[in-house]
């Protein structure tokens, strides 16, 4: 049979489970990938499966997303996470080193490797031909102690890409095209496979930005083939021995296909406030905008930052505007100062940002009350930007830098011939000393963990009760980001190491008193609709909740990280049997799940409970690994567990003693 490229990386990965389009099967991981967001949390979740070191070839840890440094939170955090990185044996990348997602295609990404990251773009590697997912940090944990990635198999959308794109269109486009196709719902179980004639002429860093933002379709992950582009890519960047040649069969089959020739493309934009809001920028050129912003996990490679430099030279940004450019790592950083493209736009009055997420995640240059901010970033969620009023629009380099000229939104095209860019340098600087190296396994023994004031242990979900009588503490609308449970932003996001905090800001956008609420009412319930945590793969989302008392969610549908952080912290998703039962949630109703555990533990999908006193039926769809999850409490109760009853029994004192013999606790 011939196979696409996502089944051959499965079926060469699989140690267990069916290979058959939603059965779950148990994946041999390669590679994982923390940060500091949330690496802190994965951290103290790995020390509690009592594992001396990582059993995975490579972990790496990259601190990027808190590094603003406001007072002692951060710097804490990234002491600790230096020192249990060396400990138990993953490679630290410092502060200011660059942006995970452009490091690792940069220094560790392999054709054919297995990744899974603590990071919802975490798919910025399939630009390699890895099979690179996003998961949340205890998953990734789990991982690291030798656990294999238990996957439902995914569909395979193959797209097949033809021509070449013109001038002024660019990779970003090619992405936002299946956004404006598919919406932000439309990739939930998917694997997006790139294929066709016009795949050579997409070279690695375009397929980087592609690959990066598969995930706002909701999807599994993205992936390219490797063939000679990821060879000339691995012969820069130094690693020629990690090039294997690997694409999909002859003949291939797909269940379902997407075809878009890339001379067609014209250059689109994403309006606020979701990546799949997307329309062509003539639609909305001549918008004033007050910010442009390049740069982030996504757009920030040598050659979109060149073309803004080169639209932008012996030019100057408008007078009613300000621009930040945010390199991908310390090497773009080094590339853009040899061949003067960084000089052209701080002469232009471009703000230089170090290589750090900074303003896509909140952390700083944060737009005024109201304003529109033009950014090539990969999410536009009310409010991600750390203004409450946002109007965020999604975009291109091209297009980010022609609105900085211009100052209202300007199609790229209307700036007449591209320019001529200077080429990327031939071998630019492969310097890996930002990257620490774990400390030798005879000598990490000896190695003491800090931990600051603000570090604080992850809750855990009791055991599931026989029955439970739950408060609705809230009804919220369709596509809730995580980023509503859980904020981004500089106040925020100082606090990922400290749930209870962190918990004090869930669903403020909707009602600042939340958290007090939530607590008053528990144990309790969250209503939402379609696509219920979309976004990022903070499992934070699931811990503040949590901490709230929050038992169960009640959703239409789930994005599929979060349902699975849910699960994992042993909080029940669950759906409406019927959808407009929705429309019946309040606030402040009682929900009654009588009998859950037996209805659990017989494998029961339909699920009768009680709304206000009227009858409905939710759906429990769950693999029997994750009942057994929910079952116990989560992950970690469940490990604890199992530890417990493979342990051996305790020794007992002879019976002259006169004491009671018997297993110890």
């Amino acid at each position: 049979m011939a196979d696409n490229l996502v089944t051959k990386i499965f079926k060469d990965h699989m140690e267990g489970g069916t290979y058959e389009p939603g059965e779950e099967v148990s994946l041999r991981i390669d590679q994982t990938l923390l940060q500091d967001a949330t690496g802190t949390m994965a951290s103290l979740q790995f020390e509690r499966m009592g594992v001396d070191r990582v059993q995975v070839p490579l972990a790496v840890q990259y601190v990027d997303h808190n590094i603003i440094q406001l007072d002692h939170k951060n710097p804490d955090d990234h002491i600790f996470l230096q020192a249990f990185a060396s400990k138990y044996g993953v490679y630290f990348s410092k502060p200011g080193n660059g942006i995970c997602h452009y490091l690792h295609v940069e220094r560790f990404a392999k054709p054919g490797a297995t990744l899974i990251g603590a990071d919802s773009h975490t798919t910025t590697s399939g630009a390699l031909g890895s099979i690179a997912i996003g998961a949340g940090g205890l998953d990734v944990a789990l991982v690291m102690a030798g656990r294999p990635f238990d996957i439902a198999v995914p569909k395979v959308v193959g797209v097949e890409l033809t021509g070449k794109l013109q001038d002024w269109v660019t990779p970003k486009d090619v992405i936002l095209e299946l956004l404006r196709r598919r919406g932000v719902r439309g990739g939930a179980g998917y694997v997006f496979e790139f294929h066709g004639s016009g795949v050579e002429n997409l070279d690695v860093t375009a397929r980087i930005t592609i690959c990066n933002m598969i995930a706002e379709l909701g999807a599994t992950t993205g992936i390219f083939p490797s063939d000679e582009r990821t060879r000339q890519w691995l012969e820069e960047q130094q690693r020629p021995d990690d090039f294997t040649e690997l694409g999909a069969d002859e003949g291939a089959e797909y269940d379902e296909h997407e075809q878009i020739d890339l001379s067609e493309l014209e250059p689109l934009i994403a309006k606020p406030h979701s990546p799949g809001n997307v329309v062509p920028v003539s639609e909305v050129a001549g918008t004033k905008a007050s910010q442009a912003c390049l740069g982030s996990s996504v757009n920030s490679g040598f050659e979109d930052l060149a073309v803004a430099a080169a639209v932008l030279r012996n030019e100057s940004v408008s007078e009613g505007l300000v621009m930040t450019v945010t390199p991908g790592s310390r090497q773009i950083l080094d590339s853009i100062a040899q061949t003067g493209v960084y000089s052209d736009l701080v002469g232009a009055g471009a703000r230089m940002l170090e290589p750090a997420c900074g303003p896509c995640v909140g952390m700083g240059q944060a737009p005024p009350s109201d304003a529109v901010s033009v950014r090539t970033f990969n999410r536009n969620f009310p409010g991600r930007s750390g203004t409450q009023t946002d109007q965020v629009y999604l975009t291109s380099p091209t297009t980010a830098a022609a609105t900085a000229l211009k100052g209202v939104i300007t199609d790229p095209r209307e700036l007449g011939d591209y320019p001529d860019l200077p080429e990327s340098p031939a071998n630019p600087a492969v310097d890996d000393r930002q990257i620490l190296a774990p400390a030798p396994e005879d000598e990490a023994g000896g190695i003491e963990i800090p931990r600051g004031p603000n570090i604080k242990p992850p809750p855990e979900a009791p055991e599931l009760d026989d029955n439970l009588d739950l408060t609705v503490t809230i009804v919220v609308e369709d596509d809730i980001s995580t980023g509503d449970l859980a904020p981004d932003g500089v106040e925020v996001m100082s606090f990922r190491s400290n749930v209870p905090e962190i918990a004090k800001f869930t669903f403020r956008r909707f009602d600042p008193e939340y958290h007090e609420k939530a607590q008053e009412m528990a144990p309790g319930a969250i209503v939402g609709g379609e696509n219920y945590g979309q976004g990022s793969s903070r499992e934070h989302a699931a811990l503040a909740p949590l901490h709230l008392g929050i038992r169960a969610v009640i959703a239409k549908s789930f994005a599929r990280i979060h349902r699975r952080n849910l699960v994992s912290q042993g909080i029940l998703p669950l759906s409406f049997n019927d959808p407009e039962d929705y429309d019946r949630c309040e606030e402040g109703q009682e929900l009654e799940l009588p009998e859950i555990r037996k209805h659990l533990e017989n494998g029961d999908t339909e699920i009768p409970a009680k709304l206000g006193g009227e009858e409905i039926t939710l759906l429990a769809e769950y693999s029997q690994r994750e009942r057994g999850i929910l079952l116990s409490g989560g992950v970690l109760r469940q490990i604890r567990k199992g530890n417990e009853a493979d342990a051996p029994a305790s020794k007992t004192e002879p019976a002259s003693t006169g004491q009671d013999q018997g297993a110890g606790s």
